[in-house]
């Protein structure tokens, strides 16, 4: 959840970087690094493979719409170029244009020994079903949507790829080990505690509602580069009114 598509190749490496130094072993780094150009795709992760990430996210190529044999051959190609590192598809059709079919999701999972996982935020649940049916068993299925995570989980998923974790990390930790671990009434009572603040993250373009909340939780500085804007004053509204009913506004402006 970022602004990726406005930064640099310079800006990228460094916040590599910064992630890798900061982590210092205590997490593991997933740099995404990819693009609708396979030779740069293959550049950019060759790069963060040598900067020490553990793995690397590579979304289907936007834009120039790719075949599924066009899509199984450029992500086939980037898992061949850096062998050793685990690589995670991230299959996001809303804003590529470009959907995974599941088949070629598969075939990848059984062809390329290093592709490990798929971020799966295509809303398909269909299509994430025959994944989770028919994928070798190292081979992991992690929602792209907060907001599906929990009936995910149900049909065998292993977690989420969060967008509200960049908010609330310690209770979306919560709910996904809850229903990891089979507590499901405590799992869905926390579910429908946060759907709200899930909800109103996507109620502009993200990750504009995103930014914002975070800004007000103290956790950085609201700024934008076009063609992203700032958030209208009603939608800031909502979300500090989200904010406010999980307490969490509160709990900020206090440790501030």
């Amino acid at each position: 959840t970022g602004e990726s598509a406005t930064m640099t190749e310079e800006e990228d490496a460094r916040v590599i970087a910064m992630t890798i130094d900061v982590a210092r072993g205590r997490a593991k780094v997933i740099a995404g690094t990819g693009s609708n150009s396979t030779a740069s795709a293959i550049e950019y992760s060759k790069r963060a493979r040598d900067m020490g990430t553990d793995a690397l996210l590579q979304v289907a190529p936007w834009y120039n719409k790719p075949t599924q044999e066009g899509l199984y051959a450029h992500f086939r190609a980037i898992a061949e170029a850096v062998p050793e590192t685990p690589i995670m598809l991230y299959n996001v059709p809303g804003r590529t244009s470009s959907n995974i079919a599941a088949q070629t999701t598969l075939r990848l999972a059984r062809d390329c020994e290093n592709i490990v996982a798929v971020k799966e935020a295509s809303g398909n649940l269909s299509q994430i079903m025959e994944i989770l049916r028919e994928r070798p068993a190292n081979f992991s299925v992690l929602s792209g949507d907060d907001a599906v995570t929990l009936p995910l989980i149900a049909l065998g998923a292993h977690g989420i790829v969060s967008v509200a974790s960049n908010e609330i990390p310690d209770l979306m930790s919560q709910m996904t080990n809850l229903a990891l671990e089979g507590k499901w009434d405590d799992a869905r009572h926390l579910h429908y505690r946060l759907l709200p603040l899930m909800e109103v993250n996507f109620i502009e373009s993200s990750p504009g509602p995103v930014k914002a909340a975070m800004a007000m939780l103290g956790l950085l500085e609201e700024n934008f580069r076009l063609p992203l804007v700032p958030i209208q004053e009603k939608s800031r509204a909502r979300i500090r009114e989200v904010l406010a009913e999980l307490g969490v506004l509160e709990s900020a402006h206090a440790a501030m």
